[in-house]
């Protein structure tokens, strides 16, 4: 069980260095293939007045776009060098590292993550110059592979203790699946059920089983909300267990409920500051 070839869209903001250094450790781990490629940024949040000012700021994004692009591709190979990963034209054993020299905006992640066995990318932010939550969304919903979120602050290492968020949903079988490789080189996997937040199906005890059968040493645990909210409960649980990594499936409830509530799924991704694995 493997993660041999990672995703990496490489964009200049404030998270850039540790999406790099989570992307760099996978592929470490897996002894993997790293594809980087320039994110185009978002769309300057200035309008110009008139035909002129726009063609102006038509020019100056074009100019900007040369540089981020030269800029992003400096940044991965550094992180790739930092890491000793050498960049290879071909299939190669042991870590390698490629670059598609082409800039794309989020629609292409959705279309050539499907060739990816995962994507990693920075935790969105609502502002500017911060990673995009569209961005987010594309890879979850539409490449049909799992999506490893950087935290805030470069992690030293993760996946020696994870804690898998289990509801009883579709999405969240479908990313304990996924994440399969990463959950049998844990040294520690605890699946925590959160009362009253679960949907139809199995109970926190039967993933355990699973995951036993699978070679896969586990614990489960079940805690009340105690006046919580959902995702601050699963945030506390990971620091009574000392996790370095989230897994959980994404956006189990309704997309509009989400849009309005917020919801576990997007408190977690907003407020933690481990790795999250996540896929839809």
């Amino acid at each position: 069980m493997v993660m041999k070839t990672i995703l990496v869209p490489v964009e200049l903001h404030e998270l850039s260095q540790s999406t790099l250094q989570t992307a760099a450790l996978l592929g470490l781990a897996f002894d993997s293939y790293l594809e980087g490629f320039t994110l185009s940024p978002a769309l300057s949040p200035f309008m110009a007045a008139d035909a002129m000012g726009t063609m102006v700021l038509y020019q100056e994004d074009a100019q900007d776009n040369g540089e981020n692009a030269a800029k992003a591709r400096q940044a991965f190979l550094d992180a790739m060098q930092a890491h000793a990963i050498p960049e290879t034209t071909g299939t190669g054993k042991g870590p390698h590292f490629g670059w598609h020299a082409e800039t794309h905006g989020d629609d292409f992640i959705g279309n050539i993550g499907r060739a990816f066995d995962i994507t990693v990318l920075g935790r969105p932010g609502s502002k500017y110059g911060q990673p995009r939550g569209t961005t987010l969304e594309a890879a979850l919903f539409e490449s049909g592979r799992p999506v490893l979120i950087a935290p805030p602050e470069p992690p030293r290492q993760f996946g020696k203790n994870i804690l898998i968020v289990w509801n009883g949903s579709t999405e969240t079988a479908r990313t304990i699946a996924f994440a399969l490789p990463l959950l049998a080189r844990a040294d520690r996997v605890v699946v925590l059920t959160v009362e009253g937040s679960s949907v139809s199906g199995p109970d926190g005890a039967d993933i355990v089983t699973y995951l036993n059968r699978n070679d896969i040493a586990c614990e489960a645990r079940s805690v009340e909300l105690e006046g919580r909210g959902v995702g601050e409960t699963i945030l506390a649980e990971t620091a009574v267990h000392g996790s370095d990594l989230i897994i959980k499936g994404a956006y189990t409830q309704s997309r509009l409920r989400q849009l309005i509530f917020g919801g576990a799924t997007r408190e977690i991704i907003a407020e933690t500051t481990l790795p999250v694995f996540m896929a839809h």
